[in-house]
C-alpha cells in the first residue's frame, strides 16, 4: 500500500462497480449515477490505497466529468498538485492571486519568472512572505544576491533573505506605497523628468479625464479617452477637485489641477490628478497641499506614513529613491514579490503597490501568485457555495459617490461582474483542495484533499496524469487547450469604472485595516 488514503465506502463502490464493468470511466459514471446511494457513502474513515489504483480512481472521474459536463467542472486550487493537470484539460485554476495586477498592467501581463529574479537588479518582497524560505524561488533570490541585487522586504516580520527590512504595523502597507510614490513623483517627474517618455508612450497618464461640477468643486468624472501633447496642462486655468480620503474620515480631500476647456467641458490628465492624489504641490494650484516630506498634517507624505506604519520617514524616502534610481538606470529591472497583507482591503494596498512599477517603467516587475488566467477563488466559492448574505456593498462608498450601489448585495454585483467577463467557472463536480477550503459547492462528486471530509488524498500527480492520458485516448474524449491571454495595452494609474469611483478607488488611495467584505466590488473589475 502506498500513501494516498480514500473514503472506505468509496473505494468498496468502485470495487464492486469495476468487477461487473473493467472500465474505470464507465465505473466512475455508473457509480455517481445513483447520487442518493453515493452522497450516504461518502464521509467515512479513510483507508490506504496503492497509488495506482488512487490515480485510476481519480482520472477516470476527470475523464468522465470533461467528456459528460465540460472541463470547467473540473477544478484545483493553484497550490494543488493536480492544479498544472487540470489547467492543461482547460478546467478551471482557482487563485487567490489580487486581480489589482491585471486591472493596472493589462489583462496579458507576464510578469518575471523564477529565473528573471536572478537578473533583477533591485527586489522588494513585500507582505508576508514566509513561503519564500520554503519555495522554489528561493534558489533564485539567493543567486541574485550573489550578484549584487539588492533585496529589501517589507513586512510584518523580519527574513533573512533581504538586505534591508522595514517592518510594518500589520494592514498599512498601502500607506508605505503612496508616501513611496510620493517620492516618486515628487523627485523623478517634477524635478526632473526621468520617466516622462516612459509614461507617454506606456501609461494612461496624459490621457485627458472629465471633471463634474460637484458642491462648488469638481469630481473626477470618465476618461475622455484621448491624450493631451504632454503629461500635464498646468501653466493656465485650474481648479479645485474633491478626491477620497479614508485614513481621517471617510472623508475629502481639497486639491487643484489644472484643466482645459473644450467647449463647457472642463478637463486635466490622469497624470495632474495623481499629482493631487499623492500630494505634491506646484505653485499656483488651489486647495490644501503638504509643505514638504516632513507635514504629517497631509497624506501621502514619509512622515505622515511613519504615524500609521512605524516606519521612520527617512527610511521610505531612501528606499523610493533607491526604487527610481535603479529602475531608470537599468531600464526597469525591479521586481515586487507580493505576499499576504493583512488587511480586507489589501486590494487597495496591491494598487498602491504596483502603482510604484508603473511609474516606474517596471511592467513586468509583478510576480504572479498564480495561473495567468486563474478564476477568482473568493467569487468562485461566494458563487457557488454560498447563498444571499444580505451584505449591502454601498456601506463603503466614499462620501460624494452617487449612489449606484447603494443597497447592493455582494451576490448582486459578482453576478453582473460574471456577466460582463469576469473568469468564472461552473459548480465543481471533481475539486482538489490543498488545504480545507468551507463552505464547498454543493455538487462536488469527488473531493481531493488532506483532511477527512474528503473523499481521496492527493494522489502523485504524475501517476493521475498518465492514467488521465491513457484512459482519454482509449475513448477518443478531445482535451482542450488552453486559451492565451491577450497582450496588454498601456499601464493604468486610472480605473476608469463606476464601481471605482463609487468606492472612491479610481486611483490609487489607502485605506486603513478595517471591516470589509469578501467580495468587495473593485476586486470584481476587468480592464481591457
Amino acid at each position: 500500500m502506498g500513501g494516498s488514503q480514500v473514503n472506505q465506502a468509496l473505494v468498496r463502490l468502485y470495487f464492486e462497480v469495476m468487477d461487473g464493468l473493467r472500465d474505470p470511466v464507465a465505473a466512475w459514471a455508473k457509480l455517481t449515477g445513483n447520487s442518493e446511494v453515493y452522497r450516504r457513502a461518502r464521509g467515512g474513515r479513510r483507508v490506504p490505497l496503492d497509488d495506482g489504483t488512487a490515480a485510476e480512481l481519480t482520472a477516470a472521474a476527470i475523464v468522465h466529468t470533461v467528456a459528460e459536463h465540460g472541463a470547467g467542472r473540473v477544478a484545483a486550487l493553484s497550490t494543488s498538485s493536480l492544479a498544472g493537470l487540470v489547467g492543461g484539460l482547460g478546467g478551471a485554476v482557482l487563485t487567490e492571486q489580487p486581480s489589482a495586477p491585471e486591472q493596472m498592467l493589462g489583462r496579458g501581463f507576464r510578469g518575471p519568472r523564477g529565473d528573471d529574479w536572478a537578473t533583477a537588479a533591485h527586489v522588494m518582497l513585500w507582505g508576508e512572505n514566509n513561503r519564500l524560505a520554503r519555495s522554489p524561488d528561493t534558489p533564485w533570490v539567493i543567486a541574485g544576491r550573489y550578484k549584487g541585487q539588492k533585496v529589501v522586504a517589507i513586512g510584518p516580520h523580519p527574513t533573512r533573505l533581504s538586505d534591508e527590512t522595514l517592518v510594518v504595523r500589520p494592514g498599512t502597507d498601502g500607506a508605505l506605497a503612496m508616501a513611496m510614490g510620493h517620492v516618486l513623483l515628487r523627485e523623478f517627474y517634477l524635478d526632473r523628468p526621468a520617466f516622462a517618455a516612459h509614461a507617454m508612450a506606456h501609461t494612461d497618464l496624459p490621457f485627458l479625464v472629465g471633471l463634474r461640477e460637484r458642491g462648488g468643486a469638481f469630481v473626477a468624472g470618465g476618461g475622455l479617452g484621448e491624450p493631451a501633447d504632454g503629461l500635464s496642462v498646468y501653466g493656465g486655468e485650474a481648479v479645485e477637485v474633491l478626491l477620497p480620503r479614508f485614513d481621517d474620515g471617510p472623508g475629502v480631500l481639497r486639491r487643484g489641477v489644472p484643466v482645459v476647456r473644450d467647449g463647457e467641458r472642463l478637463a486635466t490628465t490622469v497624470f495632474d490628478l495623481l499629482l493631487a492624489v499623492y500630494g505634491v504641490p506646484r505653485e499656483g494650484l488651489p486647495g490644501s497641499w503638504p509643505e514638504g516630506y516632513d507635514d504629517r498634517s497631509e497624506p501621502y507624505t514619509p512622515a505622515w506614513q511613519e504615524a500609521l506604519t512605524g516606519v521612520p520617514a527617512a527610511r521610505t524616502v531612501k528606499i523610493a529613491r533607491e526604487l527610481g534610481t535603479t529602475a531608470g538606470r537599468t531600464g526597469g529591472r525591479c521586481v515586487i514579490v507580493p505576499g499576504r497583507l493583512e488587511t480586507s482591503h489589501a486590494d487597495t494596498a496591491y494598487r498602491a503597490m504596483l502603482a510604484l512599477l508603473v511609474l516606474a517603467g517596471c511592467r513586468d516587475g509583478w510576480v504572479r501568485q498564480g495561473p495567468d488566467n486563474g478564476v477568482p477563488l473568493v467569487p468562485y466559492l461566494c458563487l457557488h457555495a454560498c447563498g444571499e448574505d444580505g451584505t449591502n456593498v454601498g456601506k463603503w462608498c466614499w462620501p460624494l459617490a452617487d449612489g449606484t450601489l447603494s443597497g447592493r448585495s455582494a451576490r448582486s454585483v459578482l453576478l453582473e461582474a460574471v456577466g460582463e467577463g469576469l473568469p468564472m467557472a461552473p459548480s465543481p463536480r471533481v475539486l482538489a483542495i490543498p488545504r480545507p477550503i468551507y463552505p464547498l459547492p454543493p455538487d462536488v462528486e469527488l473531493l481531493i484533499g488532506p483532511d477527512d471530509r474528503c473523499d481521496l488524498a492527493p494522489p502523485d500527480a504524475q501517476l493521475v496524469a498518465d492514467a488521465v492520458a491513457k484512459l482519454a485516448v482509449e475513448r477518443g474524449t478531445p482535451v482542450p487547450a488552453e486559451a492565451e491571454p491577450p497582450a496588454g495595452g498601456r499601464m493604468r494609474l486610472l480605473l476608469d469604472h463606476p464601481w471605482m469611483h463609487e468606492y472612491g478607488e479610481a486611483l490609487p488611495t489607502y485605506r486603513p485595516p478595517g471591516p470589509g467584505l469578501p467580495v468587495k466590488p473593485t476586486q470584481l473589475i476587468l480592464t481591457t
